[in-house]
């Protein structure tokens, strides 16, 4: 799957490519709004990843153009702003999704494959590992369809361990949904974190898998 990627900030752009290329995406960057509405318009992209604040040209006039060509790509705009005036201006351009910075990798995947799977007419669902649900679309959790309260943290981790059900997670990755978009590191361990979750949704449904990582299992204890 080939995806455009339009973000000014270069380290933060780099990080997403690293991010989607762990998930078998093929990425094209443009760091301005001229950059991207060539790409946009001259290139075959699965879906669009486009920041609002960008220099030349703002990501809302590229959005504007490509849709007044009649380029239906699904559009994810992604933002600093936290107003509803924004993303209101963002849907009423064309665009299909938006995050607001800082987001988590995973949750961009997730919105990502959901948005392609739509544009191919096909329906998202829910993600479930047993009695465990995962909406992509509100980005929540339910168990026993009880809503979770969790910790961005642990929602972090846990958005990537349902994503690979009876899979093991290297703890690296595990860790790296944790840091990828923040230099803030949480007061307490990864390991206690992990254990906050087990005492949340069962201790048997996350295995500790030695030297290798962690696995998210529907399996009775």
């Amino acid at each position: 799957m080939k995806i455009l990627l339009v973000e000014d900030d270069v380290d933060l752009a780099e990080r997403i490519v690293r991010s989607l290329h762990r998930e078998a995406f093929a990425v094209d960057v443009a760091h301005n709004g001229e950059d991207a509405l060539f790409l946009g318009t001259t290139g075959h992209y699965e879906c669009v990843v486009i920041d609002i604040g960008l220099p030349m040209i703002d990501g809302i006039s590229v959005l504007q153009n490509w849709r007044a060509q009649g380029k239906d790509v699904p559009v994810l705009i992604l933002t600093a702003r936290y107003g509803w005036a924004d993303k209101s201006a963002g849907f009423a351009a064309g665009a299909d999704d938006y995050l607001t910075k800082p987001f988590l990798a995973q949750e961009l995947v997730v919105r990502l494959r959901a948005l392609i799977r739509r544009a191919r007419g096909q329906t998202a669902g829910l993600v479930r590992c047993g009695e465990l649900a995962y909406d992509p679309a509100s980005g929540g959790f339910t168990m026993r369809q009880e809503a979770l309260r969790l910790t961005a943290f642990e929602a972090r981790i846990l958005t990537t361990l349902i994503q690979f059900p009876e899979a093991v997670v290297e703890r690296q990755k595990l860790l790296e949904s944790l840091y990828e978009f923040e230099a803030e590191v949480p007061n307490n361990s990864f390991e206690v974190l992990i254990g906050r979750l087990r005492r949340k949704i069962g201790h048997h449904m996350i295995e500790t898998v030695r030297g290798q990582g962690y696995r998210l299992t529907a399996a009775a204890s």
